[in-house]
């Protein structure tokens, strides 16, 4: 399969969160790129789409978790395992580290992608959740958000601000599961249709897995049931359930739900200015490709040749 350029440009905009309408949105790049930097852009992600399909699971499939859960991948989906999941997100910029499992997407068309963590910080309380208000909530995460973007600022990158609530944090006490998903848009910018992070968790013994599922906004309430399926689709092994918690033997996490909410939004966050300052650098090899349109990442796993 022959992948064109304005695919993998509309691929790097959607792993990032970042959904632009309009270039102009990105700073201006100082140095244009040059045809062999386009080339080598482009021959990077081949590469990385084309390990990503050599090992893609489609549904109905047993996905293991570490050695945490599993996830019982429904029909309709296909699961891209790491290394070659972090592969294919290092070519559209974004950085992974030792947390990250792997990436779901749709079998068919739809304009997004989830990206599954596993981050092993200890039992996390949950006694906060009852209390939260979710109007401090986004003014802490504001706060957190503006003290960053002056190391945004240090490394070149634009700054970016919170704009509100695209989901307000949502506990279920039963099954111990989180949902949330804020707004953001490059800082002075009029924000157009945004990208957004919709941020689905499990708390378990040991930590929290992490199902973050990244579209635009306006296609957020479309794709919504996706997320929540899927996130009825990890089950925690036996022993490494929430429930399992020792308090004589086991790690507690140094925070609870709400600095959960406000501390890791500020890392995913940072994602969308990585992506505005990398479209900066590739906006021509963007407008040559057809614009920014999205074509949808997705259409790349189809299982036409």
């Amino acid at each position: 399969m022959r992948i064109h350029t304005a695919r993998l440009t509309a691929g790097l905009l959607f792993a990032c969160a970042l959904t632009a309408t309009h270039l102009s949105n990105a700073a201006s790049p100082t140095t244009a790129p040059t045809a062999s930097t386009a080339s080598s852009l482009e021959a990077e992600q081949e590469a990385a789409f084309k390990a990503a399909k050599a090992v893609q699971k489609a549904g109905p499939a047993d996905i293991t978790l570490r050695d945490q859960a599993h996830l019982k991948l429904p029909a309709g989906y296909v699961w891209v395992p790491t290394p070659a999941a972090a592969q294919l997100m290092r070519s559209m910029g974004n950085r992974t580290d030792d947390t990250f499992i792997g990436a779901i997407f749709p079998a068919d068309d739809g304009d997004w992608m989830a990206v599954v963590k596993f981050v092993k910080e200890g039992y996390i309380k949950d006694d906060d959740a009852k209390d939260w208000n979710a109007d401090e909530l986004l003014t802490s995460l504001k706060e957190g958000t503006e003290a960053a973007n002056e190391e945004r600022a240090k490394r070149g990158i634009p700054g970016i601000e919170v704009t509100g609530w695209a989901q307000k944090p949502q506990y279920d006490a039963a099954t111990h599961r989180l949902v949330w998903s804020a707004l953001s848009k490059k800082k002075g910018s009029d924000g157009g249709n945004p990208g957004v992070n919709y941020n689905t968790y499990a708390l378990g013994r040991e930590g929290y897995l992490s199902l973050n599922l990244i579209t635009n906004a306006n296609d957020l309430e479309k794709y919504k049931p996706d997320a929540t399926k899927l996130l009825g689709a990890l089950q925690y092994d036996d022993g490494k359930k929430y429930a399992d918690f020792n308090a004589s033997t086991d790690k507690v996490a140094a925070y609870g739900l709400a600095a959960l909410v406000a501390g890791a939004a500020a890392k995913k966050l940072g994602l969308f200015a990585v992506a505005l300052a990398f479209l900066a650098k590739f906006a021509k090899v963007a407008v040559v490709a057809g614009g920014a349109a999205l074509w949808g990442l997705t259409k790349l796993f189809k299982k036409k040749s």
